[in-house]
């Protein structure tokens, strides 16, 4: 019997450290041959394509809100049309705020004229591993996958990871990345250490590996 896999991506952590690099958008990436590529030749099992990702809302008076909204809308039917399970959650918006220093451009200009902090208003995704958490957990109990595929380099899943493996004896894949920042080397996407440390197998996948994926939408899915 060929080996059963579950594919799991983290779609916030997989378009920050993979596809906003390379620039990217998820409608112009094929995530059907992704999966193809990711199983290889193992079987994916029923239900057995999920992708994780906060849901946009559309703010009164701001336009790209309203657009990005769209463009998700038009994702997740794309995703549908090929049988992947959609797990959302709600983008929650965090004030914060960062000292004027030699962190920012022009600090000095701006201490001149009285600035001493800029606030601005940031979107966090919340409950997102949570939810493939569970999933992981609930598809081991009731024996979905022999190997679980987890596309994404969020710490707070090796719990989940270390139960699935330890006490009902599934295989999990860690998919990481080395992806280079063009504007910022510091901010390169590397492989997590402890991902890589708690899994059975790890692929490392690099530009050229997403590339190929990166084609432009075909008529039957604009």
């Amino acid at each position: 019997m060929k080996n059963r896999v579950c594919i799991f991506i983290d779609g916030g952590n997989f378009y920050h450290l993979v596809l906003k690099k390379l620039e990217l958008q998820e409608l112009d990436f094929n995530f059907e041959e992704f999966a193809t590529f990711l199983s290889g030749n193992r079987v994916i099992s029923e239900m057995g394509k999920r992708f994780y990702v906060g849901t946009v809302r559309e703010k009164e008076g701001d336009p790209r809100s309203k657009e990005a909204m769209s463009r998700q809308t038009s994702f997740f039917a794309v995703l549908k049309k090929t049988q992947w399970e959609i797990k959302t959650s709600k983008l929650k918006t965090r004030i914060e705020e960062i000292p004027v220093d030699s962190r920012v451009v022009d600090y000095e200009k701006l201490k001149k004229l009285g600035i001493t902090k800029i606030t601005f208003e940031r979107l966090r995704e919340k409950g997102i591993d949570v939810k493939l958490a569970t999933d992981l957990i609930v598809g081991a109990i009731d024996n979905k996958y022999d190997t679980a595929i987890v596309v994404s380099s969020d710490s707070d899943l090796v719990p989940a990871i270390d139960w699935v493996r330890h006490r009902m004896k599934k295989k999990v894949e860690y998919v990481g990345f080395s992806i280079a920042d063009k504007r910022s080397e510091k901010n390169n996407t590397t492989p997590l250490l402890s991902m890589i440390s708690r899994t059975d197998t790890q692929r490392t996948l690099v530009e050229s590996d997403i590339r190929r994926f990166g084609n432009k939408r075909d008529e039957e899915t604009k």
